[in-house]
């Protein structure tokens, strides 16, 4: 159980770590590339993410899937198998599209895919990472498979610093030869940040070598000899839905693009009025629900394989107390980071974006916190007991009830943005909701009311105190400071409304890595 919650706990960090350098290095680019420059850069980013997408997505769970079963089975013979053929696979693949790419970028020019064909610089420059990227993916889904996420965390963080680093050296050196060349050193900075990442890992797997000896010393010898085709067969047959899934998010922002503007429109609001209402609602309300959630996209990707080898072993009660435990901390997250986004949207707008006319979006979008946390990590249980397709199922129903939603709600005056951000609830929701029925089909699971009743009163506990601290604060200080002091109040509240209600039991305090005992011998917590 440790063991899991500690990769989460390591992905979250690296996680953090990685955003604070992305968006440090977007104010760096927007300084020397300016507006101009920033657009062509990103008229060539977005199409390497669907192609890296592509090629990659979903292959890192379904390795980490089969790498955990072999390794439950005592088969580390297989595992490495595993691995090579995975790795010959997404070798090929990032070959082929890193060609393919190159290849493709006049076709793209000539087509207007690319409006500006100055961008084709900036395309052609990152063809050569994903070639990389694919090898990396590889090697994170190797190491997940054997539940350690340092080394997915460690190559994370190295492939976003170099990344960033030589972003800005290799735009300011080409800068004089030009905008376009400018921009395109920014995104070839891609290539040398992918090269740091797996020469991490590959320092990992050699790091490696002494405990494969072990489990090698320890192999099975009833172990089942698969072939690479049965190998490639089953990789795919994870992976696919897997990658459906991920680019579903893809496409219900390009939902979101073709309906909601227009739909604005409709209702009465003027071009302008309608591309601002739309910045609101993706730029700055879907930017702060995606912080938070952090965590539980770490908590799924340590889920899949604990689960996964739970399942190996036929462990039910280990899967029920894995799932528990991860839905549990996914409450404790986004509970009450949805209630203080909530109650300090419109303060928090202010603050980070200097307009309280995004406050609306943002107090309705802060629902899908939870929602999105709760689709995301029963979308974690269900990979690791194997049904990969069930959740890219469900997300293609929600989506497919969004897409009415949106249309209808966003046109009405009286909701307006407001109907589109009701729109993405209900779809998350409904995902959420869909993978908790079949969660609880296959593993018997039974939602804890009682303590998520306790977690919600002291998050609602947290809301009121938060309202009334910024409303004293702000009458005093401003309102700038007084979101931070309501925001140092919550979380003492929201703690302390924890202890009282024993929302946590005294073993999960215990089973928290890093600081759960600490914070069990200071809060005293003895409830069983």
């Amino acid at each position: 159980m440790n063991r899991f919650l500690k990769g989460a706990m390591i992905l979250t960090l690296a996680g953090i770590i990685v955003k604070i350098i992305g968006a440090f290095s977007k104010v760096l680019l927007a300084r020397i590339l300016g507006g101009e420059g920033i657009g062509l850069y990103q008229m060539a980013y977005p199409i390497y993410q669907i192609i890296v997408s592509l090629a990659t997505a979903g292959l890192p769970v379904a390795i980490s899937i089969m790498i955990a079963d072999k390794l439950a089975h005592q088969d580390i013979s297989g595992a490495s198998k595993i691995f090579r053929v995975s790795a010959t696979v997404l070798f090929a693949l990032g070959a082929f599209f890193s060609v393919a790419l190159f290849l493709a970028v006049p076709w793209l020019v000539r087509s207007e895919w690319l409006t500006d064909p100055r961008s084709s610089y900036a395309l052609m420059a990152l063809a050569p990472a994903i070639v990389v990227v694919t090898i990396l993916s590889c090697l994170r889904g190797y190491f997940q498979g054997f539940q350690d996420m340092l080394p997915t965390g460690a190559s994370q963080v190295m492939e976003q610093s170099l990344r960033v680093a030589c972003m800005v050296g290799f735009a300011l050196f080409l800068l004089p030869y030009g905008l376009p060349m400018a921009a395109a050193g920014a995104t070839l900075a891609t290539f040398p940040g992918v090269v740091g990442g797996v020469l991490v890992l590959i320092y990992f797997y050699h790091r490696q070598r002494r405990l494969r000896a072990e489990l090698r010393a320890k192999q099975a010898p009833e172990s089942i000899v698969e072939s690479s085709g049965q190998i490639m067969k089953r990789l795919l047959v994870l992976a696919i839905p897997v990658s459906m899934a991920n680019i579903m998010m893809p496409i219900v922002s390009g939902i979101d693009l073709g309906v909601v503007p227009q739909r604005l429109i409709d209702a009465g609001y003027s071009i302008r009025e309608a591309t601002t209402l739309f910045g609101y609602l993706t730029g700055m309300a879907t930017s702060l629900v995606n912080l938070p959630i952090i965590l539980t996209t770490s908590l799924a990707a340590s889920l899949v394989p604990a689960i996964s080898e739970a399942y190996t072993k036929r462990d039910m009660l280990e899967i029920q107390n894995r799932s528990h435990v991860a839905l549990k901390i996914t409450a404790l997250i986004t509970v009450p980071a949805f209630v203080g986004l909530c109650v300090l949207a419109t303060p928090i707008s202010e603050l980070l974006y200097a307009t309280p006319h995004a406050g609306g979006p943002i107090a309705v979008m802060s629902l899908s916190i939870f929602l999105l946390g709760v689709q995301q990590v029963s979308t974690g249980i269900l990979q690791g007991l194997g049904h990969t397709a069930i959740p890219m199922i469900n997300l293609f129903i929600s989506t497919l009830i969004k897409i009415p939603l949106s249309w209808y709600l966003t046109a009405l005056p009286e909701w307006g943005i407001n109907g589109a951000a009701w729109s993405t609830n209900i779809d998350f929701g409904l995902a959420a909701l869909l993978n908790m029925i079949f969660v609880r089909k296959y593993i018997q699971y039974q939602v804890p009311w009682v303590e998520l009743g306790k977690i919600a009163f002291a998050a609602f506990a947290m809301g009121g105190a938060t309202v009334i601290t910024y409303a004293f604060l702000s009458s005093i200080v401003g309102g700038n400071l007084s979101v931070v002091g309501a925001i140092i109040i919550a979380v003492i509240v929201y703690g302390a409304g924890l202890l009282i209600s024993k929302a946590v039991k005294d073993e999960e305090w215990q089973a928290m890595p890093f600081i759960g005992k600490r914070l069990q011998k200071r809060t005293g917590n003895n409830n069983k």
